[in-house]
């Protein structure tokens, strides 16, 4: 069937009323949770769309959510919002998407638009600038991957400090002293924390920081291929690198591969496909981004059903993958 059927034929298959119908679909909280399966189970199989602006003016507030990331680019969040907007699909919401190019000022803007279009709820990654519009949001609002300084909302990232040490420790393990740091601005809270992590495994293994192999310009992928060939054209006698996010590993990579240069051992943080079937493997932090977006997905439609939940710090796994490339000695 197609999007003329009518809410009274799901309705009908699910066995209920028209007013149950219509209140899983408002989505009431006084609909128990087997009814509501049946209804959505309806729903999805009689392929029934609802007038979204209908819905609008009668709620007040819209169906879709509002996602806003740094870059839609970034194969990080690219997970992360396919997973979200195949997990909100499931309730019948869709998502809007906005970048902000790790600009506090276009986030702002973002953030009011989008909440001028009333939208039912906020995911953000934010850049990390305090932000008034989202404190006084009128609508639920889930942070991903990095806090907002001063603001008490629900948050879903990782240790990325504990598991940049635990990638570093796992080279130094293997007898690495020389070892390259690749990563970005660390005035963004992710990256800043990566880099302490990198300095407190060195600190842990006797070791002083070799700061000619600190980079933090690696924005973008080019920037991390040009470090590469950098550090191999200068015979730093680097023995090891740890790339800090999946951007400069899809930099890095090709680049030793390229080069020849698959002797020296390699960590990312961050998976990537066909990390697992090069030789050697490439051994990884799992920063899930399908983790992260199932987290924060379920997180605000959690949210969405009880706004008098208390605010909560979701702190996912993200556990080292060994695959042969961190294995390899000096």
């Amino acid at each position: 069937m197609t999007g003329e059927t009518r809410l009274v034929d799901v309705a009908a298959a699910a066995g209920v009323s028209l007013r149950t119908a219509s209140r899983v679909l408002n989505e009431d909280r006084r609909v128990a949770s087997a009814t509501r399966d049946r209804v959505r189970a309806a729903m999805r199989e009689l392929d029934f769309i609802p007038d979204a602006v209908a819905r609008s003016l009668r709620a007040g507030t819209d169906t879709a959510i509002g996602f806003v990331v740094e870059s839609i680019a970034d194969p990080f969040f690219a997970e992360v919002i396919d997973t979200v907007e195949a997990e909100m699909a499931q309730h019948g919401r869709s998502v809007l998407v906005a970048s902000t190019h790790r600009d506090p000022d276009q986030e702002k803007g973002i953030v009011r638009r989008l909440l001028q279009r009333r939208v039912g709820g906020l995911l953000v990654a934010p850049t990390g600038a305090p932000s008034v519009e989202l404190g006084q949001s009128p609508c639920p609002v889930v942070l991903v991957d990095r806090p907002v300084p001063g603001l008490r909302a629900d948050l879903v990232d990782i240790d990325d400090r504990q598991a940049a040490f635990d990638a570093v420790t796992h080279l130094t393990d293997h007898g690495h002293r020389r070892i390259a740091y690749i990563g970005d601005d660390p005035q963004i809270p992710t990256s800043g924390a990566r880099l302490r992590g990198y300095r407190d495994a060195l600190e842990r293994a006797g070791i002083p920081v070799p700061e000619d192999l600190v980079t933090t310009s690696a924005a973008t992928t080019t920037d991390a291929a040009a470090v590469a060939h950098a550090l191999i054209d200068a015979d730093a006698r680097v023995t090891a690198l740890f790339s800090a996010s999946t951007r400069a590993s899809l930099g890095v990579v090709p680049v030793l591969h390229s080069r020849h240069r698959t002797d020296l051992a390699f960590v990312g943080f961050g998976d990537f496909p066909m990390a697992d079937v090069l030789h050697p493997g490439v051994s990884v932090v799992d920063h899930s981004g399908a983790r992260v977006g199932r987290a924060a997905a379920s997180r605000l439609l959690a949210r969405l059903e009880d706004a008098d939940l208390p605010a909560a710090h979701l702190r996912l796994p993200a556990p080292l993958i060994a695959r042969g490339s961190g294995e390899l000695r000096p």
